[in-house]
């Protein structure tokens, strides 16, 4: 168990948390991370490439001409591949791209990336955010006061006064410790999340 800095909104220190190191501080496995993050962008592809086959395209329902006696190579139909305006060979289809890790590759990746955040001294507990009401202007202030990058994943349990105060700042990005996943914690420039979203994501993993 390590012990990290609980801040204040104002940036000020608040105390400290011990967070277990199975969690927040293993050796990142980048072999098991970039799996998970190649899994994540194959399956948010869209998959609906599409192209007419010989038999989608319009046209060429009779012979072009007799099979014998012409001269010519025979054709079956004005609308096979070697024409133009015929059907495509072996062109895409639409296709999901998902696919899936066994379930303790996706846990050692989401820690690898949470340990990866640590080491790099881009991972910050506050102590709670306490919006009484959605205030874009607070919000801004306090990742100020927390000296954060423009690209911040903020972690913090259902608030609601939090995601819509969060939503209109660019680069700003609010998730749930059940929401948390790997892309969006490698995307982000640094992690912000509140003592007791930590203690969630630790009860999941540990």
């Amino acid at each position: 168990m390590a012990s990290y800095d609980v801040l204040k909104v104002d940036g000020t220190k608040a105390g400290s948390v011990e967070l277990s190191d199975a969690v927040f501080a293993i050796e990142p496995n980048n072999a098991v991370l970039f799996e998970a993050i190649q899994l994540q962008r194959a399956s948010l592809r869209q998959g609906t490439h599409a192209v007419k086959n010989r038999s989608a395209v319009r046209g060429g329902g009779r012979k072009p001409w007799r099979q014998k006696g012409t001269g010519r190579a025979r054709q079956g139909t004005i609308r096979a591949p070697q024409w133009r305006g015929g059907g495509v060979v072996f062109g895409p289809t639409p296709r999901s791209y998902a696919y899936k890790m066994p379930k303790k590759m996706r846990r050692l990746a989401l820690k690898s990336a949470l340990s990866f955040k640590v080491q790099e001294n881009e991972f910050k507990i506050v102590d709670s955010f306490n919006l009484e009401a959605p205030k874009t202007k607070e919000f801004k202030t306090t990742l100020a006061n927390l000296e954060l990058p423009k690209k911040v994943l903020v972690v913090t349990l259902e608030d609601v006064n939090v995601e819509l105060s969060a939503r209109n700042i660019p680069g700003v990005q609010i998730t749930t410790p059940e929401g948390l996943n790997v892309l969006d914690l490698t995307h982000a420039d640094s992690v912000l999340i509140t003592e007791e979203a930590a203690k969630k994501v630790e009860e999941v993993l540990a």
